[in-house]
């Protein structure tokens, strides 16, 4: 009776870190989108390379993480991600799409696919750069404090929040890198 009792402590109290496991081998085995790598790093810190540049942040200064969509100006949706630090910058990153595109029939066909014409035409100029910032109008969208990145599609942003969400939460440091598609 003594070992039956101890066998099912030792296995109830196993039973927490196999699920804690197998968790953190199922958000490390999700699948990223193209062009996006999202590895776990020893140090206690969030870093993320996107085409703009790269932001650092020491996990214990985020106070807060969130994820939005809205429509700006009536004609965008924007989705933001939103990391707020103990610091005095704010982070942003976002995605944005004319809210035609989201439109179903034969308008949202034509923006997407004039959209991706955009996209690969501009590949060929230095315009794909300019393309691919974060986009200010001084002084309206220009805020002190506030560093922006702009990503280039919905699946970038997600694993954005999911990577910085998931070394928040955990407290292990990760490396976010988003690269230009092929």
């Amino acid at each position: 009776m003594k070992i039956l009792s101890t066998t099912l402590l030792l296995l109830f109290l196993a039973l927490p870190v196999t699920a804690q496991n197998n968790q953190q081998q199922s958000n490390e085995n999700e699948e990223q989108p193209e062009g996006v790598s999202d590895e776990e790093n020893r140090k206690r810190r969030w870093q993320a390379n996107i085409r703009g540049g790269r932001y650092i942040v020491k996990l214990d200064a985020i106070t807060s993480i969130s994820q939005s969509e809205y429509v700006l100006d009536g004609n965008l949706i924007v989705n933001e991600v939103t990391i707020d630090t103990t610091g005095n910058t704010q982070a942003r990153f976002y995605y944005i799409e004319p809210v035609t595109e989201t439109a179903g029939g034969p308008v949202g066909r034509i923006t997407k696919k004039a959209r991706d014409l955009g996209r690969r035409a501009a590949k060929l100029t230095t315009a794909e750069k300019i393309a691919q910032m974060a986009q200010k109008n001084y002084p309206t969208t220009t805020h002190a404090h506030t560093v922006e990145f702009r990503v280039n599609t919905k699946a970038e942003i997600s694993a954005l929040f999911q990577s910085v969400y998931t070394a928040w939460d955990s407290g292990k440091g990760r490396d976010l890198e988003v690269t230009d598609e092929e």
